[in-house]
């Protein structure tokens, strides 16, 4: 019979830290409990919080050592002392680790209650470590309270845990709680590729990266998953191979499924989903890390030189390219719906028909047009679209803002007219007679869309400015209409909006480069543009009135004769049709049908 080895240890516990030095991703632990021995502050208790394998029993048994070394507390102990190895090993009278798990009860808190006023038999300090102390009881945690808070002068006290909030207040506030945090993948990596070497074994860069980030942060759990893949592939392991055994994903294959649903590809990405699900992978570890590479690719996308997480150079080159590939708003939606369909997964009997369903909306949303697409498509369309019908329409809108200065009461009545009381289809081409007719004011008005000549100043300048703009971009009608000249003082030129009209100035913002450029083509050089909310302004009467509302003929009458003094019959004539009528413009249809907006009366 061939006698059994007993020599071989796993590399967890092998491998296993034994001084500061040799913990790794904790230098805020490690720095704070180096400081609070070297300064003589040691408190009576300690609280070690984090996930599994990330060295809260390795730190608790160091600190352990720096206390009862010879010649201690001292940070820089020699981890082969025999009272170290015999603190390592779990030897030591003075140095007691206790199972939270299995003495839980009330009875063994008291037997630990009644042991701790015994001195220490051959160290400084009896030291009493409970792993996995959220599992005592609460009449467990009631008895330790009160030796808790006031322990003999000889007597630590450590915990640890991976659910603190398990504890009770009462107990976390007796300690000093120490968080232990994810051990970063390079990290991890490193120290795999330190330990097949010194294990004689050839493992790829790629392989050990896989490994560190299937191990979610915990080192104890990496340098299991070594040991398996050494009993399994001998003394060379590949990626391939860390793929085959655990069943994960490489970042290769997330990649290709990201640019599948970037490129509209559902055929080549329900392929890619089906072969997962036949190779026997974890769907939902699949999506995880689906999700994970697109948020990657969001926020490289949103700042190059930001945090895109663990990924390798490859990888890394992938996401930036995806990155330039896609919009912003479209890979938001794309991570909100793979998000909605990884809680549905949770719950789902058949994970692959959710995944499928997922996968397929999220390449639906990224054929879907963005409101920032209409925006641009209804402006570049309003702006190619001068010679279209609607636009003596938008030139009669035009004129309104403009004269409001000179004729305010006639304007107003004006653009009341029935269409019946004044058919003119004949008169409209003979518009140019219209500068002709004598005006009684002291300021003329500025035709709509005049060309720049001497440069204009003040209200006169905003509204030669507004009417052009109008005739370009029909679409600011109601915008620019609103927006009411303020101030005009050397190159600053301030427009403003009543308060409550503020969500006009939210809109019209975006444009604020081609208004500044407007206005300064008017005003004949430079122009600093302020478009302001302001308190003293009054909301502006938007002329948008309902064809069925007719005014009094009594109310027209006056007006239009004052209008027109002339006594010559023709002058009279050109006056132009008012037109209430822009609903009907193929463009404000286009634009009320992809905002879902109505037009209201003010």
């Amino acid at each position: 019979m061939v006698p059994v080895s007993t020599t071989y240890q796993v590399f967890a516990r092998k491998y296993r830290p034994r001084t500061f030095e040799d913990v790794l991703g904790q230098d805020h632990v490690v720095q704070t409990l180096r400081n609070a021995i070297a300064q003589d502050r040691l408190a009576h208790a300690y609280l070690f919080v984090g996930p599994r394998g990330t060295g809260k029993t390795s730190t608790a048994r160091i600190l352990a050592k720096a206390l009862n070394c010879p010649n201690g507390p001292s940070a820089e102990f020699d981890p082969d002392d025999p009272v170290c190895l015999e603190i390592a090993e779990g030897n030591s009278l003075d140095v007691l680790e206790i199972d939270g798990a299995s003495n839980n009860g009330v009875e063994q808190v008291r037997e630990l209650r009644d042991t701790v006023k015994f001195a220490p038999s051959s160290g400084q300090f009896k030291i009493y470590y409970i792993d996995e102390v959220h599992m005592l009881t609460t009449a467990a945690f009631n008895a330790l309270l009160k030796t808790l808070e006031e322990p003999p002068p000889h007597v630590k006290f450590i915990f640890a845990t991976t659910e603190p909030q398990k504890i009770l207040p009462t107990i976390i506030s007796r300690c000093q709680r120490f968080d232990l945090r994810r051990i970063p993948t390079d990290v991890i990596a490193k120290h795999l590729q330190f330990i097949s070497t010194e294990e004689g074994i050839e493992i790829s860069e790629a392989a050990a990266f896989a490994i560190a980030k299937g191990a979610e942060g915990g080192m104890r759990d990496a340098q299991s998953m070594l040991d398996q893949l050494v009993a399994f592939c001998g003394n060379k392991i590949e990626e391939a191979n860390v793929l085959e055994i655990f069943g994960f994903n490489s970042g290769e294959a997330i990649a290709e499924l990201a640019g599948q649903i970037l490129n509209r590809d559902s055929s080549g990405a329900l392929e890619t989903i089906h072969a997962h699900s036949e190779g026997g992978k974890d769907l939902s570890k699949l999506l995880g890390d689906l999700i994970g590479h697109f948020r990657g690719v969001l926020v490289t996308k949103v700042d190059p030189n930001g945090d895109t997480g663990e990924m390798s150079a490859e990888i890394r080159e992938a996401v930036k390219g995806q990155a330039e590939n896609v919009d912003t708003q479209r890979l938001l939606k794309v991570i909100d719906l793979l998000a909605e369909t990884d809680a549905r997964m949770k719950w789902a009997p058949n994970k692959k028909l959710h995944f499928e369903i997922g996968v397929i909306k999220s390449i639906q949303a990224m054929e879907e047009a963005s409101i920032d697409d209409v925006i641009s498509l209804i402006s570049t369309a309003a702006s190619a679209a001068g010679d279209l019908p609607a636009a003596p329409v938008s030139t009669a809108r035009a004129q309104a803002p403009v004269a409001e200065t000179v004729q305010p009461a006639v304007i107003e009545k004006t653009a009341k007219i029935p269409e019946t009381s004044a058919p003119q289809p004949e008169a409209a081409p003979p518009v140019a007679p219209a500068p002709e007719a004598p005006s009684p004011e002291p300021e003329p008005a500025v035709p709509a869309a005049a060309s720049p000549g001497e440069p204009l100043s003040g209200e006169v300048l905003w509204n030669a400015a507004r009417a052009a703009l109008i005739e370009e971009k029909p679409l600011f009608d109601t915008w620019l209409s609103a927006a009411q000249f303020v101030s005009h003082e050397g190159v600053d030129f301030v427009i403003g909006f009543a308060r409550a009209q503020a969500f006009f100035r939210d809109s019209l913002s975006r444009y604020e480069d081609d208004i500044q450029q407007c206005v300064a083509k008017y005003a004949g050089g430079h122009i600093n543009l302020t478009i302001d909310v302001r308190d003293d302004l009054q909301a502006a009467e938007l002329e948008i009135e309902d064809e069925e509302e007719e005014a009094p003929p009594t109310e027209v009458a006056a007006p239009v004769e004052q209008a027109a003094p002339d006594p010559e019959p023709e002058p009279a004539a050109p006056e132009p049709e008012p037109q209430d009528n822009f609903k009907d413009d193929p463009l404000i249809k286009e634009a009320l049908s992809a905002f879902e907006a109505r037009v209201i009366k003010s």
